[in-house]
């Protein structure tokens, strides 16, 4: 275990600190090297305090990781589930070998402590938006898991809100800050290709089935609160667990969104304004006809821009062709095809047309993209240093608005002409409709 130096907040640490120099002029002291943020310690007043939200299989998991981070301190934890509620603030309690840590039903109590700089959101994707709202709003830094939200409305109210308090956001796009994602897209960007052309996307496909039959809701399950925003259900078997609800249009998009932002967002990132360009979007999804899972369960979508170049992003399993040609056979991965060849990543590999290519090294006078080896420590050091993360924001949206679009079109089945500077579709009010959904009461963007 790793003790820390009691937890100090900002405003207490100014006072205390006035404190401390006053009685040293009476009773000479030594001050220990940590409270000063010598020996490789971080001083109390240059901690981010940490809240965490939604504290399941990935929220535990985030939690871990954030509580390795000296530059840290998790002082807060909330979940609407009891059992997953108390194991997490047992952790943080466990590793601080303290009992400082608060466990919150109530999202709202987390935000709204004045001595919080941040909170980690892992919640059902229904909540992602909201909740990233609630602490933007209350001036909290914002590391949310994907997707985004459930809806392009919660996006655009959400990158208001982060530009409009200049708080911190970044997005559990954690590709950005492995090495291998991060040389494949300066390959693209510096022409090691030639000119891109296209790009292939796959990705896990969905779950189906799920059960029907209603059940008592759960002793240890705060239903009213799991589903929030989304509409009033009865509950059924099982339909919080993550076998199901990610594949549930009511909570989630499944994994056209849930697992696809990955693969897509290193699109976007090697691609860059190759993408930002209008596009039209057609595709055709295969959809549960029984069973509570009614997210597409597989996808074939093409994205044709303005630009020159196109995407065809799918489902496992990736075509025979793809998998011979890429050498890359996990469930998921982002090949970029040039003129002069290709270059595919995935969290296993890097490969290339050309042997060397994959390992060819980019010079600092070339084009280098954002530069992180670590994705919770980079949340925490631009919280600290009020910069933007590797994952902003902008690039949240961007990334989101690729599986919203593919999902309106393979449910609509016609192509559609997305313009992404209006984030619209042009002259399709049924499409259009699709980007907002209702939001049940007390709860908003």
């Amino acid at each position: 275990m790793i003790k820390t130096p009691e937890r100090v907040t900002r405003r207490e640490f100014g006072k205390r600190s006035l404190a401390a120099a006053s009685a040293a002029v009476a009773f000479p002291a030594i001050i220990p090297s940590s409270a000063l943020g010598l020996s490789g310690t971080t001083a109390p007043s240059n901690r981010v305090v940490v809240g965490c939200i939604g504290v399941g299989d990935r929220g535990s998991y985030l939690l871990e990781t954030v509580l390795q981070e000296k530059g840290a301190q998790v002082v807060a934890v909330c979940d609407v589930k009891t059992d997953r509620r108390e194991r997490a603030c047992k952790m943080v309690n466990d590793f601080y070998e303290n009992q400082d840590c608060a466990a919150y039903v109530e999202y709202e109590k987390v935000v709204g402590r004045d001595d919080l700089d941040a909170c980690i959101i892992a919640s059902c994707d229904h909540w992602h938006a909201l909740l990233s709202l609630a602490a933007t709003k209350a001036g909290k830094g914002v590391y949310c898991e994907k997707p985004l939200s459930v809806s392009m409305e919660q996006n655009r109210a959400l990158r208001e809100a982060v530009r409009a308090k200049k708080t911190v956001f970044q997005f559990g796009t954690q590709q950005r800050s492995d090495e291998k994602f991060l040389q494949a897209c300066e390959l693209v960007r510096n022409g090691r290709i030639g000119q891109l052309k296209s790009i292939n996307v796959w990705s896990p496909e969905s779950a189906s089935g799920g059960p029907l039959e209603e059940a008592p809701v759960p002793a240890n399950l705060d239903y009213e609160r799991w589903l929030g925003p989304a509409p009033l259900k009865p509950y059924t078997k099982e339909r919080d667990s993550n076998a199901w609800w990610w594949f549930i249009e009511d909570y989630a998009l499944g994994f056209i969104a849930g697992w696809g932002i990955h693969p897509l967002d290193i699109a976007l990132w090697g691609a860059g304004d190759l993408m930002r360009t209008p596009v039209v979007v057609e595709g055709t999804g295969v959809f549960p006809k029984e069973g509570l899972c009614n997210t597409a369960t597989k996808w074939e979508v093409r994205l044709k821009y303005e630009s020159g170049i196109e995407i065809d992003y799918r489902s496992q399993p990736a075509p025979g062709e793809w998998v011979e040609r890429y050498g890359l056979t996990d469930s998921h991965g982002t090949a970029f095809e040039g003129t002069e060849g290709w270059v595919a990543v995935n969290r296993n590999d890097i490969t290339a047309s050309k042997e060397g290519l994959a390992r060819d090294k980019i010079k600092d006078d070339e084009i280098r993209l954002y530069k992180s080896r670590h994705h919770m420590r980079n949340f925490v050091e631009c919280v600290r240093d009020g910069k933007d993360p590797v994952s902003p924001i902008e690039e949240a949206v961007d990334g989101d608005a690729l599986c919203h679009i593919s999902d309106i079109a393979i449910r609509l089945n016609r192509p559609l002409r997305w313009d992404p500077a209006l984030e619209r579709f042009e002259n399709d009010d049924g499409a259009n409709a699709r980007l907002t959904r209702p939001i049940r009461e007390p709860w908003n963007v």
